[in-house]
């Protein structure tokens, strides 16, 4: 009646241990380290700095524990771990000359970081501890709203002017070229026009719908994006902030700054550690500039540092191409610019294609028309210095769209055409929430935070032992199971822990031991009733799960709802509460049953159950 079979303790034993292996990291605290990362859009971070670093720390006899070289998401790093904040400090100076040849335009960041201490065998088993949101480590907090109007806004108006561009090209006259809220209109006096410009500009065009409509004396060829590439265009918008949000952020030196996107068109930025919130701004909201520069060929090439410069003219050192002396007047700048993309060429080669707006189109084939065979760069402006992005050859005159080709790989072309969409954010971005904590509150709500869920389980265990002894026992063990899942599962996930996290942590504790109060109580009703102590305990575990499931099940739909249309902490409360629901149902229910069937299940006779005092009615 009260036992389980082999297959049930050996879940309840993994269960244990996955809970023990996957909280432990959690408990060995943290080391001081610094994290390495590129301080400019152009360079690269690659496992060759871990090298570097450590010759540098050698030559200057400091001792790392470990350096390695780490990926997270879209940006690389090497971290360095040491044993005492004294050396890190003195690791920091050095790793910032030896790695810097100019120190006033560093190549690499050194950030102060911290690393978690967990064992290499329990790292080897993908064992780590969760990460402290702003409200427990300190920092600032951004929740930024892209425009995407303007997205949509600045690639109708490059499309206008591109097929503005082609029919001049393919000499197709037309009536006139207009926008007309989200499509573009264009006008002609004839049909057999119209149809030579919807299949020209339809081999030119794959992202657009055309339709044929009449407008009075004339006809007019209405275009309008795609669906698919309405979302693409959009989506491309978001992802290029976010990536250029990563880039200016290296450059506060945070050691694990979050830039993630928030529903469609929201981005969250978070930065542990930054107390200026005025620098962060100035940082987030800081726009590099592209030039596009004729080469002064007056100058041989090779002879560049050696040769004097002409006037008008700037020799540029540094990048793909450089040293390379340019003039001075640029042909058009990055705003010009509407669209970068990697393509291939017609001899399917990497090369990257470009979209100039109207005004950017009508520059590049003024400056072009008598250029063919001169050299052409790209120089991208951060910090009021240029860095060369390529050095091509003019094939022939160019327009509103043309190909960089020479490419080599497909990943040089994929770097190339972000850094050209990423000299400027993509689309305006407005500052709709901030947030600033100070390391000191931050302690403190950790402090309070684990305080309050340490005194609230004790307080719980104090009072379940007294008022149902053995059953009681049993029912604190399984709310340490729980409370043991709970926290491996976040840390398995990587959650960031947050104060309303840990609050949530402290409120499962309270819903998870009523359902274990249900089958004490729900035991003590059929002792009350004369059955006989093992039949009491089956019935009131058997009976006390339906009403068990109809409570979490309801309050596991509010979060659900919370988890849905929650945003920022209120999410953050809701996953950890969603999963406790969870857990404890599994804990309460599965995990205590198991304890009682082992305690009680193998006595044959059993006379009396340890649940503390049992109220029988008197006749």
């Amino acid at each position: 009646m009260n036992r389980y079979p082999l297959w049930k303790y050996i879940l309840i034993v993994i269960a244990l241990l996955f809970g023990v292996l996957y909280t432990l990291p959690n408990l060995f605290g943290e080391s001081p380290a610094l994290q390495i990362s590129s301080a400019k859009a152009t360079v690269k971070v690659d496992p060759g700095v871990v090298q570097s670093v450590q010759q540098a720390l050698q030559r200057a006899n400091l001792n790392a524990q470990s350096v390695f070289f780490e990926t997270v998401g879209t940006q690389n790093s090497v971290r360095a771990r040491f044993a005492d904040t004294d050396t890190q400090f003195k690791a920091k100076a050095v790793l910032e000359q030896q790695l810097n040849r100019d120190p006033s335009d560093p190549t690499y960041l050194v950030a102060f970081n911290l690393l978690p201490n967990t064992p290499q065998w329990l790292q080897s088993l993908n064992a780590v501890p969760m990460y402290l949101g702003l409200d427990l480590r300190g920092g600032v907090h951004f929740l930024m709203q892209v425009d995407t109007k303007a997205v949509m806004n600045k690639r109708l108006q490059g499309l206008q002017t591109g097929m503005r561009s082609v029919l001049q090209d393919k000499k197709i006259r037309h009536a006139g070229i207009s926008r007309a809220g989200d499509t573009v209109e264009i006008r002609f006096r004839d049909n057999q026009t119209m149809t030579a410009a919807r299949e020209v500009l339809a081999s030119q065009f794959g992202e657009v719908i055309f339709n044929e409509v009449a407008a009075g004396e004339d006809l007019k060829l209405t275009v309008s994006m795609r669906p698919e590439s309405v979302r693409q265009t959009v989506e491309e918008a978001v992802q290029q902030n976010i990536s250029t949000l990563s880039k200016r952020v290296n450059e506060l030196g945070v050691a694990e700054p979050v830039i993630q996107r928030q529903g469609a068109d929201r981005i969250v930025v978070q930065l542990p550690g930054v107390q200026d919130v005025s620098r962060a701004k100035d940082i987030i909201g800081r726009t590099a500039t592209l030039e596009v520069r004729m080469v002064d060929e007056s100058v041989q090439r090779g002879t560049e540092e050696t040769a004097a410069v002409p006037f008008g003219s700037e020799l540029f050192k540094v990048g793909k191409g450089a040293p390379v002396v340019l003039y001075k007047d640029p042909i058009i700048t990055g705003e010009y610019i509407s669209n970068a993309s990697a393509s291939f060429d017609q001899n399917q080669q990497p090369s990257v294609s470009i979209d100039l707006n109207g005004d950017g189109g009508r520059r590049m084939r003024e400056a072009t028309r008598n250029k063919i065979g001169k050299l052409m760069a790209i120089v991208l402006f951060e910090k009021n210095k240029g860095e060369v992005l390529t050095v091509a050859t003019i094939q022939d005159e160019l327009g509103s769209r043309f190909q960089i080709t020479g490419m080599g790989s497909s990943e040089a072309a994929n770097d190339l055409s972000l850094l050209l969409r990423a000299g400027s954010l993509a689309a305006p971005m407005e500052i709709i929430e901030e947030r600033t904590i100070g390391p000191q509150l931050g302690a403190d709500n950790i402090s309070k935070g684990f305080n309050s869920t340490l005194y609230g389980f004790a307080a719980i265990a104090i009072f379940m032992i007294i008022y149902y002894h053995l059953f009681g026992f049993f029912s604190v063990t399984a709310l340490a199971v729980n409370l043991l899942l709970l926290i491996a599962i976040l840390s398995v996930m990587q959650a960031t822990l947050t104060l309303p996290g840990m609050a949530a942590i402290a409120f499962t504790l309270g819903m998870a031991i009523d359902a274990n109060v249900l089958i004490n109580e729900r035991i003590r009703e059929e002792l009350r009733a004369g059955n006989s102590p093992q039949a009491s305990i089956a019935a009131g575990f058997d009976r006390a799960w339906a009403t068990i499931l109809d409570s979490n099940i309801t309050t596991l739909i509010a979060g659900l709802a919370l988890l849905i249309f929650g945003s920022g902490a209120v999410r953050g409360f809701a996953v950890v509460h969603c999963l406790g629901i969870m857990t404890s149902i599994f804990s309460s229910v599965f995990v205590m049953r198991g304890f009682a069937n082992l305690w009680y299940g193998r006595k044959k006779k059993l006379t009396s159950v340890s649940i503390g005092q049992v109220w029988k009615p008197t006749t």
